[in-house]
């Protein structure tokens, strides 16, 4: 064969090839496209119990803020790591989590564009890089006790007419649909016994609200006006008429269901006092108080920014709630609103107090020393919208 001929048979067989290339390599790149569906995304996670803390990041695009909560397993209890290790009992919630991310498995390939991940909700709200406000995902991380990682994920956006949603891992492009009803909460209230007081309403025999406000920082209390309901036969009644009973009836509904959204730490030695029912004239206690928004005076009272309110039980327990300073975990928006409040919150008991069909045996007592071991630890944080209805402006 002579030389022309060979390079002529040598172009003919590449262009053969190119040709078949052409046609074939759509189909192998579509289909590398699909080469795990089925698959699980961790197949070695598979002892629920083996989790022993959880990170859960949410997004609000309101504020393009990203919201972290960390639970871990400490101390031989649950605690909020994020919110200053809040202690909880998270009975089945961590449980139930840790189950439904267990065996999930790569259902449905969807795309494998990273421009396609604000479309899906799959973007990591952990990425600095990203600038999108939308389309930011809830990453949820699982680790054991030595904080190796169990499984990891950003979840999406529902897929639509089925009880999926769409799924991405954090550093792989691929989005996924995926049989899953996994939605922990990055909210501090739906982790703990968000309730605070626990009293119900039909117990209530009368609140008192002083509605003065103090300037900590000037030392000054403008006293304002002060407001006694008592309900008497299941009605709630005011001097003259000061107060609709429809808003009466709301404030008591709000301090049955009242809940917290978050808390602070005591300083040890404060916690101690108030477990003591001694408070301590101390420069320290001082301080402290004030950072949250309460006035300790000389005679040992505690005064608070925007007033107090004590609320009478049928047993003569009687709750006392002061209601301090904007709390810092509020956003500047929320602050300019109103802004969620801190709350400082003891109890006491007096045979006098308890009706006819109260107790004066003595379970009252030990009813207000159970209450205020519980509150001594923490500064409390309450809803704006909660306060206003306690307020009764």
């Amino acid at each position: 064969m002579t030389e022309t001929l060979k390079t002529a048979a040598f172009l003919l067989a590449a262009i053969a090839l190119v040709i078949a290339a052409s046609v074939t390599q759509p189909e192998q790149r579509a289909a590398s496209i699909f080469n795990d569906e089925g698959q699980p995304f961790y197949p070695e996670f598979r002892d629920p119990q083996s989790v022993k803390a959880i990170e859960v990041v949410d997004y609000d695009e309101a504020t393009a803020t990203a919201r972290p909560l960390k639970v871990e397993f400490r101390k031989s209890r649950w605690l909020i790591a994020s919110n200053h290790d809040y202690p909880i009992d998270v009975g089945d919630r961590l449980a139930k989590t840790a189950a439904a991310l267990i065996d999930v498995r790569k259902d449905r390939v969807v795309s494998n564009l990273p421009q396609d991940h604000g479309k899906y909700g799959v973007i990591d709200p952990l990425d600095p890089k990203v600038t999108d406000l939308q389309g930011r995902g809830k990453r949820v991380t699982l680790l054991d006790a030595q904080k190796t990682v169990l499984a990891d994920f950003i979840l999406g956006k529902p897929v639509e007419n089925k009880p999926w949603r769409y799924v991405r891992t954090p550093g792989d492009k691929r989005v996924y649909a995926v049989k899953t009803d996994a939605d922990p909460s990055a909210r501090f209230a739906d982790w703990v016994n968000a309730g605070l007081l626990r009293i119900p309403t039909a117990n209530i025999r009368k609140v008192t609200i002083a509605g003065y406000s103090v300037n900590p920082s000037a030392g000054t209390i403008d006293q304002g006006e002060s407001t006694v309901l008592t309900r008497e036969n299941g009605e709630w009644k005011s001097a003259n008429g000061a107060v609709k009973p429809e808003k009466a009836k709301v404030m008591a509904a709000t301090l049955d269901t009242l809940k917290i959204v978050d808390a602070r730490p005591k300083p040890i030695e404060l916690a101690h006092d108030l477990r003591e029912g001694q408070m301590q004239l101390s420069m320290t206690t001082a301080l402290t108080l004030r950072q949250f928004g309460f006035l300790l005076t000389q005679s040992g009272r505690i005064l608070a920014t925007d007033g107090e309110m004590s609320v009478e039980m049928a047993n003569g327990v009687a709750y006392q709630i002061r209601f301090g300073d904007v709390a810092s975990t509020s956003s500047d928006v929320a602050k300019a609103a109103g802004g969620d409040r801190y709350v400082f919150v003891t109890a006491s008991w007096k045979p006098e107090r308890a009706t006819s069909s109260g107790d004066s045996s003595g379970a009252g007592e030990k009813a207000a020393r159970d209450l205020n071991s519980r509150f001594a630890d923490w500064f409390y944080v309450i809803s704006n919208a909660d306060f206003q209805k306690l307020r009764l402006r």
